[in-house]
């Protein structure tokens, strides 16, 4: 039975489970290559599939091959994409790029770009994917627009508007879950349209709306036409000053760090001085700086914290050498090599246990 991998791979050593995943990854590579190159030849053989009852490759994929409609299109998609240019089976092969980043690349590929545009295309996620194609097919700013949404328990606004040019997320952002028996409003998009342009998509609620109302008027003088996108730019301006201030100590006239002599030492505390947030912050470039044995640094941007390489428990000091920026899970991994795992606690106790943990033993962004 098939559930006896689960108890062969739970037995498995840490070193070998990593070893047994990167061998499965590269089997799946070499079989999808080989899956895509014969759908490319099949695509130039439609009598083939239609002689077996299906009325395109798409069918012949979903029905014959089993394939959900998602992973067909993707497939599909390379396949004709490799038709034109056999070399994308050399970087599917290798991992350099992914079936998603072929799909959305393969309708802008010509025999004068291809080999540029794959070439930057290595090693890229879909977010910059998402901006590569911009750049090889931009579109023009969409129309700034505020529409009310058929939404029957809470009214919203829908607000779509090209802000201001910046190095955005292009990400589509999940959405909660609407009333049942209603259809879900468009998800919250933020999507690279042109070279440093991204479109701006999302649902507000009835007191947003009012808000942004009153801000347009307010602000007829500065902004004539009331474009939802430049009032945005500035909302977020502000809003990002306003955290950078409260979590990295922000300023523009930052005081220097106060250095306590020897020997007039006050009790030690956890809290880390501004100064040292800033500039371990700048150093970092706001990333996990943990670092594998292999040389590969951790690429986390959320959930960060200010992490002691040498344990405060040991006397650490809070100086820019000794503090380092870790995502989550670094700096519990590092901390459980010092002191090992961490003890589960009664589920009652969770809550006030997180918190606790922390206030005295990390400090959040």
């Amino acid at each position: 039975m098939k559930t006896n991998i689960l108890t062969t791979a739970a037995n498995l050593s840490d070193r070998d489970l990593l070893a047994r995943l990167e061998m499965l990854a590269g089997r799946e590579r070499e079989a999808l290559v080989e899956l895509v190159a014969h759908l490319a030849a099949l695509d130039g053989r439609p009598a083939a599939y239609a002689a077996q009852g299906f009325g395109s490759l798409f069918r012949y994929c979903t029905q014959a091959l089993r394939l959900s409609e998602d992973a067909a299109c993707n497939r599909i998609e390379a396949a004709r994409a490799c038709r034109r240019f056999p070399v994308i089976l050399d970087l599917l092969a290798s991992g350099d790029v992914t079936l998603t980043a072929v799909r959305l690349l393969g309708r802008h590929l010509t025999p004068e770009n291809h080999r540029a545009v794959l070439a930057r295309a290595k090693g890229r996620s879909r977010q910059q994917i998402d901006i590569l194609v911009a750049e090889l097919a931009p579109q023009p700013d969409v129309p700034a627009s505020v529409r009310r949404m058929p939404t029957p328990a809470t009214p919203s606004v829908t607000v779509t508007s090209p802000p201001a040019p910046s190095g955005g997320i292009s990400q589509p952002i999940t959405a909660g879950p609407s009333p049942a028996g209603f259809a879900p409003p468009p998800r919250p998009i933020v999507q690279a349209t042109a070279p440093e342009r991204y479109r701006v998509q999302f649902t507000i609620g009835q007191d947003t709306h009012e808000k942004l109302r009153r801000l347009q008027a307010l602000l007829r003088r500065e902004i004539p036409d009331g474009d939802p996108g430049a009032i945005f730019d500035r909302a977020v301006t502000l809003l990002l000053e306003k955290v950078e201030k409260k979590k990295l100590g922000a300023a523009t006239r930052p005081r220097p760090h106060r250095v306590i002599r020897p020997g007039t030492d006050k009790p030690r505390s956890r809290d880390i001085p501004r100064a040292v947030k800033r500039v371990v912050w700048r150093r970092d470039a706001g990333q996990c700086a943990y670092v594998a044995a292999s040389g590969r640094r951790c690429s986390e941007q959320t959930f960060l914290e200010f992490h002691h390489i040498q344990a405060h428990a040991f006397k650490g000091p809070a100086t820019v050498e000794n503090i380092a920026l870790r995502c989550r899970r670094h700096n519990q991994y590092e901390a459980e090599l010092i002191f090992g795992p961490r003890e589960r606690r009664p589920s009652t106790q969770t809550a006030d246990l997180e918190r606790l943990w922390s206030r005295e033993d990390r400090l959040r962004l």
